[in-house]
């Protein structure tokens, strides 16, 4: 029980059970029904430092005591890898936590933007709708993206394809930086993006909130809302919600034509815990619509009414259902989780015509089982194995890439030994993947532009043994010390592989290659962080070394006016460093003012510099807040100011990019009402309007800046 000051509750979870409760006025807590076995639980408390441990149930437990310890300058949250929860400060991985509360109260407008302010993680746009996160250099394929526990494709290979998720019913968002193959496989290359859904109700309790959110720059709106409740071995949720965005202005307020995005969510949970199984089962629907812009002139035409929301100009309009069923296991002395899944994603464009020119429907399904077994106090081992099988289907008038089946199988076994200051990590996968395309007719068949190109055939099969060991050594008050060097792997995608012809959106002639092969890499990373209750000072850096890495080279052949790029391999090298810097006063402990870097350089073995690189940033960040107030709590201010370079080192088919700053602000609250609570917060982006390309932006091809200033309200209502 937490001691101290007793107006608000700690929140205890076992995150395996998908059981949750609170404290009383005494910070006395219960729970029944629990299971026999070795659990994680997992304690947080507005003012206090998060617990988390480890904690041996049984039939005659007679209880525990927990003591939490008022905030630091070091915050560890419990997250999670592969299946496995654990404390950030005592796993090798570099793992980043970013919670739905503080993306909002930022004014994030999508997933991928609210990501880009963490140290390391950028942003691949298309205007402020499409968007897809960049994690130390690497996108698309080389980032895997998780939801509902199983992986999420919806042809993001593309690189006007956004990744099309809103934060809709998510907890928070945490982010794997670097190689993670050995628990997520094909695509985790370069990191992992976990969306974690909202936990359920605390147990006998009926909880309904309600969101509305407002931005001034697009004219947007952002509404949902959700009801749960949990019994004592049954939980169930329902959310329900949507988003929309008119065109938006830059800094010179000049309106980008066709920039206007908007998404439906439907939401559903069903849980229960009968004996020893827990199954948490969840389906997703989602429909988004992003406008896109073909030609450099479009953002001058002004035909459309700032409010409109008609999307019959270019547009991708993008459909997914996803049903998964997450189940655990509990044994005395192990534990069996079992995930299974099936995503149905559909991707339209409109590419100008009346009809639809592609749509593409992919349909995948997944089958995950691990067995974790406690060896002994602090030893862990874990063995599993990952299956995928993939159905891509063309059914519009032009082919882009060919129909093919796709599956994919792995085993692989992870061991770790903790003590009391430091952890051992490590493991072995192989990986069998086969790519076989199907007879498909003519590439761009219908385009104007077609070249009559015959889809070569491939059937091939690529397999691998990757591999991570690390090490992390920590004090609870003190120091963190990771060592961590990892392999990883994906095998070309269908574009690479057979693409041949002109992709509107990214204005290429892209020509694939059937004999391209598995993509490789080897990570080695260190991390050191010293810190107390007043100061905290990290840096980070790795290396990262690719073998074949695949990537788009110009060629001096031009089709109809449009340049062409080859899909080539070579090996490659991105290297970087991220260091911070975070101080509370001792003599004023409601103020923390934090500063952060992140620097790439990413070149070929020829020396020639890699596309898509970030520039350098510097992150700079006063926050003002308080805990508790009388019946406030969670009150903030906060200055932002973000410091970008000039990035000179672009790539062969880039354009270098001016330095630019950002000035951010934000401020809110929560208020208790009558046992239910009112959250408010307002964020100002871009205070000062400036004008400026980002060096990811893909409209700075077209001559267009990114976002000017933009206000973004937030009003969340809490039924308790």
């Amino acid at each position: 029980m937490p001691r101290g000051d007793s107006l608000l509750p700690a929140y205890i979870s076992f995150p395996e059970l998908h059981k949750t409760t609170s404290t009383n006025a005494q910070g006395v807590f219960s729970l029944m029904a629990l299971p026999e076995g070795v659990f994680n639980i997992a304690v947080v408390r507005p003012g206090y430092e998060a617990y988390s441990s480890k904690v041996t149930l049984g039939k005659e437990q007679p209880g525990f005591f927990l003591e939490m310890k008022q905030n630091s300058a070091q915050l560890q949250e419990v997250v999670i890898l592969g299946e496995q929860q654990s404390n950030a400060g005592k796993t090798a991985n570099n793992i980043e936590t970013l919670p739905v509360q503080v993306m909002r109260q930022q004014g994030a407008m999508n997933l991928s933007d609210a990501l880009a302010r963490l140290p390391g993680i950028s942003q691949l746009s298309t205007g402020t709708g499409i968007s897809k996160p960049v994690i130390r250099g690497l996108f698309g394929n080389r980032i895997q993206t998780v939801l509902l526990g199983i992986r999420f494709d919806n042809q993001q290979w593309q690189d006007e394809h956004g990744l099309g998720l809103t934060d809709t019913g998510v907890d928070r968002v945490e982010v794997i930086k670097g190689p993670a193959t050995l628990f997520y496989g094909s695509e985790a290359m370069g990191g992992v993006v976990n969306i974690i859904n909202e936990k359920p109700a605390p147990v006998n309790r009926l909880r309904a909130d309600v969101t509305t959110r407002y931005f001034s720059n697009t004219i947007g709106y952002g509404i949902d809302a959700g009801v749960k409740k949990s019994y004592q071995n049954f939980y169930f949720a329902v959310r329900a919600g949507q988003e929309s965005h008119g065109d938006y202005s830059d800094g010179n307020k000049h309106r980008i034509l066709n920039s206007r995005f908007q998404s439906n969510v439907v939401k559903a949970t069903l849980g229960f815990r009968k004996g020893r199984w827990t199954s948490d089962n969840n389906y997703l629907f989602g429909q988004s619509f992003f406008g896109f812009l073909m030609d450099a002139y479009q953002q001058y035409e002004k035909s459309d009414a700032r409010w409109s929301r008609d999307f019959s100009r270019p547009h991708h309009a993008v459909l997914v259902n996803i049903f998964s069923s997450q189940n655990t296991f509990a044994f005395k002395a192990s534990k069996l989780k079992l995930n299974v899944g099936a995503h149905w994603n559909n991707r339209d464009e409109q590419e100008g015509s009346s009809g639809i020119s592609l749509s593409m429907f992919l349909q995948t399904y997944a089958l995950m089982a691990q067995w974790q077994k406690q060896l002994a106090p602090g030893l862990e081992l874990v063995i599993g194995s990952q299956n995928q099988y993939q159905v891509n289907t063309n059914n519009g008038s032009r082919i882009i890439v060919p129909d093919a089946n796709l599956a994919e199988s792995s085993v692989f076994t992870y061991i770790k030994h903790e003590k009391e200051r430091y952890a051992i990590e490590g493991g072995l996968r192989y990986d069998l993947k086969n790519i076989a395309t199907q007879p498909t007719g003519i590439l761009n068949n219908g385009n104007p532009y077609t070249p009559g190109y015959t889809v070569v055939p491939v059937n091939r099969i690529y397999n691998v043994v990757n591999g991570s060991f690390g090490t992390s050594f920590f004090d609870s008050r003190h120091y963190i010390l990771k060592t961590n060097i990892s392999s990883g792997y994906r095998a070309p995608n269908l574009a690479e592989l057979s693409s041949n012809g002109l992709h509107e959106g990214s204005v290429r002639y892209e020509v694939g290659n059937v004999n391209l092969k598995t993509e490789q890499n080897l990570c080695g990373n260190v991390y050191a962080e010293l810190y107390n209750s007043s100061v905290s000072i990290y840096a980070d850096a790795y290396l990262n070394h690719f073998l074949n890495y695949i990537y788009l080279h110009r060629d001096s052949a031009k089709y109809i006016g449009f340049a062409v790029y080859n899909y080539v391999q070579n090996n490659a090298d991105i290297k970087g460093l991220e260091g911070g810097l975070k101080l509370r006063p001792c003599f004023f402990k409601p103020l923390t003012m934090k500063v952060s870097y992140a620097g790439i350089d990413g070149r070929t073995g020829k020396g020639e510099y890699l596309p898509f690189i970030p520039a350098q940033k510097m992150n700079y960040e006063i926050k003002w807040q308080k805990s508790v107030w009388r019946q406030t709590r969670n009150m903030f201010l906060s200055v932002n100011f973000v410091q970008v370079l000039a990035q000179n080192k672009a790539g062969p088919f880039e354009t270098t990019t001016p330095a630019y700053h950002l000035l951010n602000m934000s401020a809110g609250a929560e208020q208790y009402i009558k046992g239910n609570s009112l959250i408010f917060s307002v964020a100002v982006n871009n205070l000062t309007n400036e004008v400026y390309y980002d060096h990811l932006s893909r409209f700075k091809y077209f001559g267009i800046y990114n976002i000017g200033r933009n206000m973004a309200l937030q009003l969340k209502y809490q039924f308790d």
